[in-house]
């Protein structure tokens, strides 16, 4: 098995970066998944107090990736659950990053992939079948694209737009 760049490491040989290119996402994220260390390409989706995309991404082969999910901030609504987080797990999701909330904490917490996300709230969202999937999203005021590659661990959550060497 690989293992994983830290990423205080990867802010060490990038801080000098003024492009833009590597981004570090504000400290306000919390753990509720098994997985505290994971990294991948991106996948992205835009909601709002929908998690209909957010059910039809977990259901699909994740081949390893990291699904990130703006959700716009919001704390009214879960976007993920313990069925999902399961599901994000079976199909092969390295994790799921959710700029909102998530639901059955005690349920995530036993899913073998990342979770990261705002806050717990145990309202569900209504299904409207709205949003966009695989578009630039920004989460807490920083950009991330599909494809980029994201790295979470005990420090915080990095992204890049390719794996580091």
């Amino acid at each position: 098995m690989t293992t994983l760049p830290a990423t205080c490491d990867l802010c060490d040989a990038h801080k000098a970066d003024t492009s833009g290119a590597f981004r570090v996402l504000p400290p306000v994220f919390r753990d509720f998944g098994a997985v505290l260390h994971f990294a991948g390409s991106v996948s992205t989706l835009k909601c709002f107090e929908d998690n209909s995309l957010v059910k039809a991404a977990v259901d699909s082969p994740g081949l390893g990736r990291v699904l990130v999910v703006d959700g716009g901030g919001s704390l009214r609504r879960a976007l993920l659950g313990g069925n999902l987080g399961a599901a994000a797990a079976k199909n092969g999701w390295a994790g799921v990053v959710i700029d909102g909330c998530v639901r059955d904490v005690v349920e995530l917490a036993a899913s073998q992939v990342g979770i990261r996300a705002l806050a717990s709230m145990p309202l569900p969202t209504e299904k409207r079948n709205e949003g966009q999937r695989d578009v630039p999203v920004q989460v807490q005021g920083v950009w991330v694209r599909p494809g980029d590659w994201l790295c979470a661990d005990a420090d915080g959550i990095v992204v890049m737009p390719s794996t580091p060497a």
